[in-house]
């Protein structure tokens, strides 16, 4: 396969930029990221999808968020198409996956359209899922091929398959200190044990991911309050924060056993209610934010204020 050096780069400096996203991951990263090489070069098998993985972990950790990530990267936005399998626990929901008619295409046919015939296939708390519809693997791993309700067949070789699942989410949470690879070993035996073998056996890579501590935490803090100002700035508010705001978003969002998503929500929220309570009294939104004398909130200092202090 022939690389022009921008693509070669990009490639090479891959796990550099997901680390720099997802915080606390830095051993997932790396094994997620020498599969999609392996795919981006073309060096897989034929008759598979590029890469398939089993992203194992508790709540909250990055599995999803490694998944929109390397798929923007790599084949950019858009191009996820992302099924719940809790809305699959019944072989009736069957037709609502591959379609029954021309008319119907079902969830799967209807994403893959979407993306042009190139994405990532991602199918969330795959143990949930009816064993009758966890058939549709076996097609999809290999070879890479699935018949809809209307005998359509989608080519998923060019594609990369997701499956999520927390199994495993209770030992991994009661590790106190341990090794990746010890870790690694016993999360994918729990695997093995709940899930078919003619599925496992099928996937490219089992990726287990660590409980966030609360070192991790903090700095996903940071990140979590960056990302919700450049989305302000996005919308015309001028909006920086000072070391103070990431204290307050962790004093709401850490949460030992929820991982990240407490910490992104208190940063959207802590934020959002300083802004409103700006807007609605009169201000621009713009200016610095920081904490509140009170310490359960944040504040929107002017511009011309701040430049005062």
């Amino acid at each position: 396969m022939t690389l022009n050096d921008a693509k070669r780069e990009r490639l090479r400096t891959l796990p550099a930029r997901l680390q720099r996203v997802i915080v606390g991951q830095d051993d997932a990263v790396a094994i997620v990221c020498e599969r999609l090489q392996h795919g981006e070069l073309g060096l897989t098998r034929a008759g598979r999808p590029k890469a398939s993985f089993l992203f194992l972990g508790p709540t909250g950790v990055g599995k999803t968020e490694l998944t929109l990530q390397f798929s923007e990267d790599l084949l950019g936005p858009g191009k996820v198409v992302r099924l719940d399998m809790s809305e699959y626990q019944t072989q009736d929901r069957l037709g609502l996956l591959l379609g029954t008619s021309r008319e119907d295409p079902g969830r799967i046919a209807e994403g893959y359209d979407s993306c042009g015939g190139v994405g990532t296939l991602l199918l969330d708390e795959i143990e949930k899922a009816h064993p009758r519809v966890l058939d549709i693997l076996l097609q999809l791993l290999e070879p890479a091929r699935l018949t809809t309700g209307n005998n359509r067949v989608l080519d998923f070789s060019s594609w990369y398959v997701v499956l999520t699942s927390n199994i495993g989410a209770q030992r991994i949470m009661a590790m106190r200190k341990s090794i990746y690879e010890t870790m690694r070993r016993l999360v994918q035996q729990d695997a093995q044990r709940e899930l078919r073998p003619e599925i496992f056996g099928r996937i490219t890579e089992v990726v287990v991911f660590n409980k966030l501590n609360y070192d991790t935490q903090r700095s996903i803090a940071g990140t979590m309050v960056e990302r919700e100002l450049a989305h302000q700035r996005a919308r015309g508010l001028v909006v920086n924060g000072d070391t103070s705001v990431s204290e307050v978003v962790i004093k709401h969002g850490y949460h030992d056993r929820l991982g990240a998503r407490p910490m992104r929500d208190a940063a959207e929220r802590l934020v959002r209610n300083a802004l409103s309570e700006d807007l609605l009294n009169g201000g621009r939104g713009t200016g610095r934010l920081r904490e509140h004398s009170t310490g359960t909130k944040l504040e929107l200092l002017p511009i011309a204020a701040a430049g005062t202090t």
